[in-house]
């Protein structure tokens, strides 16, 4: 049981590196000029040109015996120092492997080749380790403060109605209210009888007299003027 678990380990351990071996890629430095002290592009704008990752190569071609690559510091880039490098390269097909991301500086190994441009700097981009991030947790939504009812001009209360006080009477008369004199709470005298209307009757009878004495007199009269006739 232990060997098959050691044999699926290493298989694992193969398929990784097959896999990183084929996403790596090599770049010739310079292009179809190589490595040499009079390049037809500037070596750190060609270098621009490019995307370098980790386990990507580097291949210097100049001719062997004439030329080399030396992987140096920063400061001994700036100053073209070749003393002391951190790596040689010296075999005219020389490559080399990146195993870091970061800043790598490169110069010629030969007199002032540097000082003439035959110097380089590679950025290689930073591992992109391809881990799923948690989403980020919900916020809850904030509730809403309660909206308070606009205040309304109330209506002042009516001041209570005060009945003036009852005074005691004696026994047998009816309660009184305090400061109502007695002859206040008199009933009202009744009111007199109209008149009787006058009869028109009275007028009638002696217009009927005066009438019949007319009537005689004048009956009178003829009579009287007719004997003497």
């Amino acid at each position: 049981m232990g060997s098959l678990s050691f044999l699926g380990f290493l298989f694992g351990v193969l398929v990784m590196g097959s896999l990183s071996s084929s996403h790596a890629h090599k770049f010739l430095v310079g292009g179809k000029d190589g490595w040499g002290s009079n390049p037809s592009e500037n070596y750190n704008h060609w270098a621009g040109r490019n995307r370098f990752q980790v386990n990507d190569t580097l291949l210097f071609k100049y001719k062997k015996g004439s030329d080399s690559v030396l992987v140096v510091t920063k400061d001994q880039y700036n100053s073209c120092n070749t003393t002391s490098p951190k790596q040689s390269l010296t075999d005219g097909e020389s490559v080399f492997k990146f195993d870091r991301s970061g800043p790598f500086y490169f110069i010629s190994g030969t007199g002032d080749n540097c000082k003439k441009g035959q110097k380089l700097i590679v950025i290689v981009l930073a591992v992109r380790n391809k881990t799923r991030h948690a989403p980020p947790p919900s916020t809850a939504p904030v509730p809403k403060p309660p909206v308070s009812p606009s205040p309304t001009a109330e209506t002042p209360a009516s001041p209570p109605t005060t009945q003036p006080p009852v005074a005691k009477s004696p026994k047998g008369e009816s309660p009184q209210p305090a400061g109502v004199s007695p002859s206040d709470m008199e009933p009202p005298a009744p009111a007199p009888a109209p008149a009787p209307a006058k009869s028109s009757a009275p007028g009638f009878t002696g217009s009927v007299g005066l009438a019949l004495g007319i009537s005689i007199g004048v009956s009178v009269v003829l009579g009287s003027f007719v004997g003497m006739v």
